[in-house]
């Protein structure tokens, strides 16, 4: 096992500590790929010839140093590849690390049983059309020949799967910069079932993120909402922006289009968290001149209501539907 996939159990209002543990991982291997809000992959190839300890055995040093330092738990997955340790981390709980298999068939007995659905990069609509033609598990899929596999999903799509469902993984841990990033996490007292409220919480994510975006001379090119709901599942959705931003009123509306795309039915609601990722610099950033009169008043009166808010405090204006 080489590759470690880690899901921090961050509490609400702890994200701040995320990059933190990020460079918790970094003193193991500095090839670390985040995947915010909580979790990264982590290439130990290197890092187990250094110290001499398998990726399991660091993976618990890992997990006993972000409990002491940071206070966190961790649950991990451990596997050859990026894909598996994903699908392993599945099975893993705060405080154990669940490691694919090692030996002959020992990866395609780990996947036979598991459905098409939980393979990273197969959406519902792949999901669908394979389970209507009885190759729901991933050791169905595999035993397909390809070009069915072709016929139903694809040329690129069905040689991908065909090799994922046969425990082939291609992927690789891509460094990046978490620090390129900024979130605002708006968790509820109770579940809240008032969508409403949830577009009050957004609202004031974004209110929030478009400050300190404007603050640090920054724009954003790319927003991400998660929704966390009451039995600690999540939904995350990203989308990149016409151009990058800091404007609050762009980033609201957004926010407020990824969350109507997910199509909540009384979803009971825990936290919801925004993030601006793709940082760079505003004075570097282009923006597209509309000729609208409205627009450029809305960015007038953004900017002076900064500058009260740098003088008053962050709540001396805000949007009147938050004021209540």
């Amino acid at each position: 096992m080489t590759i470690l996939c880690v899901r921090f159990q961050l509490p609400p209002m702890y994200e701040v500590a995320f990059p933190e543990l990020l460079s918790l991982l970094e003193e193991f291997t500095p090839v670390v790929e985040a995947l915010p809000p909580d979790g990264a992959l982590a290439d130990l190839r290197g890092a187990e010839r250094y110290f001499g300890r398998t990726a399991t055995e660091l993976a618990a040093v890992i997990r006993v140093r972000a409990l002491a330092l940071h206070g966190v738990d961790c649950a991990i997955g451990a596997g050859p590849g990026p894909i598996l340790a994903r699908m392993a981390l599945r099975d893993a709980r705060p405080g154990v690390t669940h490691a694919v298999p090692e030996g002959p068939g020992a990866v395609a007995e780990f996947l036979a049983d598991r459905p098409v659905a939980e393979l990273p990069g197969v959406g519902p609509a792949t999901a669908r059309t394979l389970c209507e033609y009885g190759l729901g598990t991933l050791g169905r899929a595999a035993a397909a020949p390809l070009s069915t596999l072709q016929r139903l999903v694809g040329a690129k799509a069905g040689r991908e799967l065909h090799e994922k469902a046969n425990g082939v993984d291609r992927g690789r841990v891509v460094p990046n910069g978490v620090s390129r990033s900024l979130a605002a996490e708006r968790p509820f007292v109770i579940d809240e079932l008032d969508p409403g409220r949830h577009r009050r919480a957004l609202l004031s994510a974004a209110e929030e993120l478009g400050a300190r975006l404007r603050a640090l001379e920054k724009v954003c090119r790319t927003l991400t909402l998660t929704v966390r709901y009451a039995d600690r599942s999540s939904t995350t959705r990203s989308r990149t922006l016409g151009e990058p931003t800091a404007h609050s009123a762009a980033l609201t509306k957004t926010a407020y289009g990824m969350y109507e795309a997910l199509g909540l039915q009384r979803a009971r609601v825990r936290a919801i968290v925004l993030r601006a990722e793709g940082l760079t610099s505003a004075r570097q950033a282009s923006h597209q001149l509309t000729f609208d009169p409205v627009d450029e008043k809305v960015r007038r009166i953004e900017e002076v209501a900064d500058r009260v808010r740098a003088r008053f405090g962050p709540r001396a204006v805000m949007p009147g539907a938050l004021a209540a």
